[in-house]
């Protein structure tokens, strides 16, 4: 493994999906439903887990970079639409989850930047 922290990081952001999304369809199933936040609790979670999985593809790659903001870009993106959904008076976070986007955006670049440009894939 290039990037035991990374990849390690990576494996309990995609357990911590795994356990939100569990929970979000049994005990906050109709939580969610009554205040209509169950499609975006959903969408939080698949770029959670995606890009869980993804991070640790690029530990294994050794593009940590790439991979540590790909985990940001999540906790950002993911991690604010987790709060709106949950909380009341925490509108002020609702610009956080497109700059946590972007930052899942430029990992993705960063990460092709490196693949072409690297002699060993």
């Amino acid at each position: 493994m290039k990037s035991r922290p990374l990849a390690a990081a990576a494996a309990l952001s995609a357990a911590l999906s795994v356990g939100l999304g569990a929970l979000a369809a049994h005990a906050l199933h109709d939580f969610l439903k009554k205040a209509g936040h169950v499609d975006s609790f959903d969408t939080a979670v698949l770029y959670h887990l995606t890009h869980s999985i993804a991070a640790l593809v690029l530990a294994q790659a050794g593009l940590t970079r790439a991979g540590w903001t790909m985990l940001a870009g999540v906790l950002l993106f993911s991690g604010s639409i987790y709060l709106l959904c949950l909380l009341e008076n925490v509108s002020f976070l609702g610009p956080v989850t497109p700059v946590g986007g972007v930052l899942i955006i430029a990992s993705w670049i960063a990460a092709a930047v490196a693949f072409l440009k690297s002699k060993a894939v």
